[in-house]
């Protein structure tokens, strides 16, 4: 039971730190993307890179290092992209690995705890030497049974939340390809960095990123 608190402080932590950096980065990227878009269209990539700099989203530090790179050769700069892209979104990724193991660590440690008390009731009831009623045999099984209990209501919030959150870290790695793919067709249609397609869907939001790159 001790550990498995540990679990839940850790669980707790982890998810209130992830929802404080997600919330933090903001709403409407999309809104703001179309906008940079569109300066960039009008020629104006001095303005549009300042909007990225001030621009917290990780979408923006993709759109700040793509025009930051623009006068560079195409490799130079596919290279310098998609090596900003990987750290940022290994930033976005950050922690839910530690989710992800609380929620498989959480069921078994239960487990183990109930099958470790119903070792010491059997024990104390052999002890008795026949003399044991049912109810000392039930006493002892529903409270060896109660770590599980814990141990699944600790797993369930971790694997509901790195769900979520690994979600929208995919969501994040998507409009970064967008955003990468649209610089490209306005600025350099010949050379386009994230034409290949959206990566597969079972993996991380930073190999996604990796295979665009």
């Amino acid at each position: 039971m001790w550990v498995l608190l540990a679990f839940s402080v850790v669980g707790v932590a982890v998810i209130a730190e992830r929802m404080i950096v997600y919330l933090g980065y903001g709403l409407g990227s999309d809104r703001w993307l179309e906008g940079v878009l569109e300066e960039v269209r009008a020629g104006q990539t001095g303005e549009a890179l300042t909007k990225a700099v001030a621009y917290r989203h990780p979408v923006a530090r993709v759109v700040e290092e793509y025009l930051k790179n623009l006068g560079r050769p195409a490799k130079v700069r596919r290279d310098n992209v998609s090596r900003r892209g990987t750290l940022v979104l290994e930033g976005v990724e950050r922690r839910l690995r530690v989710l992800a193991a609380l929620s498989h660590l959480a069921p078994l440690v239960g487990l183990l705890g109930t099958v470790l008390g119903m070792v010491v009731a059997f024990a104390q009831i052999q002890t008795l030497q026949g003399a044991a009623k049912p109810s000392d045999l039930a006493g002892g099984i529903w409270e060896a049974l109660l770590t599980t209990v814990f141990g699944l209501a600790v797993a369930i919030p971790c694997m509901a939340a790195f769900h979520a959150f690994e979600s929208h870290a995919d969501k994040i790695a998507r409009r970064m390809e967008l955003a990468v793919t649209a610089l490209d067709d306005l600025l350099n249609p010949e050379e386009r960095i994230g034409a290949e397609g959206l990566p597969g869907m079972n993996v991380s939001a930073s190999e996604k990123w990796n295979s665009v790159g």
